[in-house]
């Protein structure tokens, strides 16, 4: 995955909105955070558009190049960087007494299936109900590649809009429709469920797209990132906030998510831009949350109340201490799974990737040889 710092202070300050909001989990922080903590669940669309763009230039370019699309390599690497951190908190909860101090908790096959979005009861299995953005993920991981390939050799422009105009109006008519019928269990039957949350993968994927096919289109987002971008973003977060002041409200539901889905895409260019503004934000405190920020999510619901179980009462009277403290938990938790757990089996990963190289291309040489001893 590229390491751009735009990109990486986008990461840190999703994390650090998704804590925030997150904080309601121990009495919250008081007025002077409340519009923050309000909003911190827009932080999940932000990290669905930087997936949907890393992934999907990671499987654009070779398609692009006409190469043939390596599923056992893209699904081991996604692996290898998902599972084992995740195996390890999953642990934690079922197997660590005292680790779950929340309410409930979904049946393991769920977790193991990533399911939990599909499925859970959020009124009694509230614990790690966070994986439900994983979940997203992972599905994303599975059938994208495939519709990738598919789109790619039918190497038509007009079943990419169609099938773009598909996931945006289809996911609007979904989600207007459910809300209709489903009200008392919107968490479980609209903001949870992946076909309700396309918008940020699909616009994540629009911006590889374009950067990959569309390269001058491209260098002409990034000239104007700063200009143009980022004020548009601003405008659309805006509104979405305005829109999306009570997430279950019907306009919320139908047009909240495409609104921060473009808001949080407009970002995200500024951060890819070799001279977008984000990147001069990108100190060495902000990239070491961004490395660490993927443990710190599938911790830190866990951390949050473990602390407050061991909290000295004053701390409630000063809402800047408060969240400090969690943070800081949460952060240090997160920073020893990921260098315990995550780091290790990454290292890993590219240590085996490279042996496979290199047997590759011993292997064409030796070819190469035989080929020329013959003739």
């Amino acid at each position: 995955m590229r390491r751009l710092a735009g990109l990486d202070v986008l990461r840190a300050t999703a994390i650090v909105w998704v804590m925030l909001f997150h904080s309601w989990l121990v009495g919250g922080l008081g007025p002077r955070f409340a519009d923050l903590q309000n909003t911190g669940w827009m932080a999940v669309d932000l990290f669905f558009v930087l997936s949907g763009y890393l992934i999907g230039g990671q499987l654009l370019r070779p398609l692009s190049r006409g190469e043939p699309l390596n599923f056992w390599s893209f699904y081991r690497r996604r692996a290898f960087r998902i599972i084992p951190a995740f195996t390890v908190v999953l642990a934690l909860y079922f197997m660590v007494p005292g680790f779950n101090r929340e309410d409930g908790l979904a049946p393991l096959w769920e977790f193991l299936t990533y399911t939990v979005n599909l499925f859970i009861d959020y009124d009694t299995q509230e614990a790690f109900s966070n994986v439900w953005s994983l979940c997203v993920e992972e599905h994303f991981y599975l059938l994208f590649p495939f519709v990738a390939w598919f789109l790619t050799r039918r190497n038509s422009r007009a079943a990419l809009l169609a099938a773009i105009v598909t996931v945006i109006v289809g996911g609007i008519l979904l989600r207007w429709s459910l809300w209709y019928h489903s009200q008392a269990h919107f968490l479980e039957v609209i903001y949870y469920p992946t076909y309700n949350r396309l918008d940020g993968l699909l616009a994540g994927v629009v911006l590889a797209a374009i950067e990959v096919y569309r390269p001058t289109t491209w260098a002409w987002l990034c000239r104007y990132a700063n200009t143009v971008l980022l004020p548009l973003g601003i405008i659309l977060l805006a509104i979405a906030i305005y829109v999306c002041q009570d997430k279950t409200t019907l306009l919320a539901t139908v047009i909240g998510y495409p609104l921060i889905a473009w808001a949080m895409a407009s970002f995200v260019i500024v951060g890819a831009s070799p001279t977008g503004f984000l990147g001069w934000f990108c100190f060495p405190g902000v990239r070491w949350v961004a490395l660490v920020s993927y443990s710190v999510y599938l911790i830190h619901k866990a951390i949050f109340k473990q602390v407050e179980a061991h909290l000295p009462i004053w701390f409630g009277s000063h809402p800047y201490l408060t969240f400090l403290a969690y943070s800081a938990a949460a952060l240090m938790a997160g920073a020893v799974l990921h260098y315990a757990v995550e780091r290790p089996f990454l290292q890993l990963r590219d240590r085996s990737r490279k042996q496979q190289t290199r047997f590759a291309e011993s292997t064409n040489e030796i070819g190469k040889s035989r080929s020329a001893t013959a003739s």
